[in-house]
């Protein structure tokens, strides 16, 4: 196999930002099922309640932010709105080019970084490392920073996938407590055997709001949260890989195998042929 030629052509990818199509799509079908599924069963119950939403919606809020701290919080807006707007990462292009990045520095030394600064500049962890690189640390020195700054990163998305995980669990039980607010409130009442089927009516609508709260929209909306993160971590790894190799002046083809054991078979290179 010919080996790739030192003039490189460096071209590094930048994450997409772009509305979650599918994040969307589930969400609004959902919600149509559900408002079928009432508009079918051709009744005069009536399935809004303002203190049944109330309930709910702010118990979950209040009982969620005892386990956080307010800056946590307060990022919650945040932290919902990267999983309808997410961020795509093309980790296959990453690799490519950071065996590009690999040639270039074992065919002109690591000095040769600095005439793609633009270039690293795209990718902002990418960039960081590369300095680290240049700077001159040890290899292990330069594994253990990038290795810190992934864990760092992982764990930032852990606790914020782990607010959604808690308000999807605290969503439930909050319409479960709705609902035994309303029984109580209808067995006072029971003089009045007219009022008893609207009543334990209400008192049914927290648990109802509760379970879609958490089934159809939080958890969901969690999982889709830790797997983006994970997309997001699978490139941060690669370059953690390519700037250690890069750092030991490994061979490239060392370098070709390792991104390889990362990356899903599916987009696996084949940088030299």
């Amino acid at each position: 196999m010919a080996e790739k030629q030192s003039n490189v052509n460096i071209r590094i990818p930048t994450a997409k930002t772009a509305l979650d199509l599918t994040t969307v799509f589930g969400l609004v079908l959902t919600f149509a099922l559900i408002a079928v599924a009432i508009i079918i069963g051709q009744s005069d119950a009536n399935f809004f309640n303002l203190p049944s939403f109330m309930i709910v919606i702010l118990g979950t809020m209040a009982v969620t932010s005892v386990s956080y701290t307010w800056e946590e919080i307060s990022n919650a807006g945040k932290i919902i709105g990267n999983t309808l707007f997410r961020q795509k990462y093309e980790a296959k292009e990453m690799a490519l080019q950071l065996m590009e990045i690999s040639v270039l520095s074992k065919t002109k030394g690591l000095l040769a970084l600095s005439s793609i600064e633009a270039e690293l500049k795209k990718n902002p962890a990418l960039f960081k490392a590369a300095r680290i690189v240049t700077d001159g640390y040890p290899p292990e020195e330069v594994e253990r920073v990038l290795m810190q700054d992934l864990d760092a990163l992982m764990g930032r998305h852990r606790r914020s996938a782990s607010i959604l995980r808690r308000a999807a669990d605290t969503a439930p039980a909050m319409g479960l407590i709705g609902t035994l607010i309303g029984l109580v409130q209808m067995l006072a009442n029971l003089q009045d055997p007219e009022a008893i089927g609207p009543a334990m009516a209400v008192a049914l609508l927290t648990t109802f709001y509760g379970a879609i709260l958490g089934t159809a929209v939080l958890s969901p909306m969690a999982a889709k949260l830790e797997r983006n993160s994970n997309e997001e971590g699978m490139v941060r790894t690669l370059i953690m890989i390519a700037m250690s190799s890069i750092a030991r002046q490994d061979n490239p083809r060392r370098l070709e195998m390792l991104l390889n054991t990362e990356l899903p078979p599916e987009e696996r290179i084949k940088y030299f042929d």
